[in-house]
């Protein structure tokens, strides 16, 4: 799979089967389920080698292909991360460029903390939610 990733040298991301991108994973499930395919788990399932430490922008990309095989086009997709790692705001342009390239449409990344409150406000987890219009 030859797609552009965007690491984050110093983090420690959430571990899965594959590469645990919670904002590629977040966006995938919204595209997934306004076309009315599911989701993430029971399109690529965590059983299946093929997708055994892919990158997100493989998934989304893939998620992409199926979409538009059920007949819809991607207009946009918005994406929001909640927690107090990583930092995005000097690379959320280039976030966004590696997400809208990898679904040929435009993709959009907020982020948000929580104040201290909660598992992703005490820093022992992070999390995603996104939407997705399909025309």
């Amino acid at each position: 799979m030859n797609v552009a990733c965007l690491l984050f040298e110093d983090e420690v991301g959430p571990h899965g089967h594959s590469d645990g991108d919670v904002v590629a994973h977040a966006a995938c499930d919204a595209l997934l389920s306004a076309a009315g395919l599911g989701d993430l788990g029971s399109n690529y399932g965590t059983t299946d080698p093929e997708w055994s430490d892919a990158p997100g922008a493989a998934f989304l990309r893939e998620t992409a292909v199926r979409v538009r095989a059920a007949g819809f086009e991607i207009a946009n997709v918005a994406v929001q991360l909640i927690g107090e790692r990583p930092r995005i705001s000097s690379r959320r342009t280039e976030a966004e460029l590696v997400m809208s390239e990898a679904v040929s449409a435009p993709v959009n990344l907020s982020a948000t903390t929580k104040d201290g409150l909660g598992l992703t406000g005490r820093g022992e987890g992070i999390a995603a939610v996104a939407t997705a219009l399909l025309v």
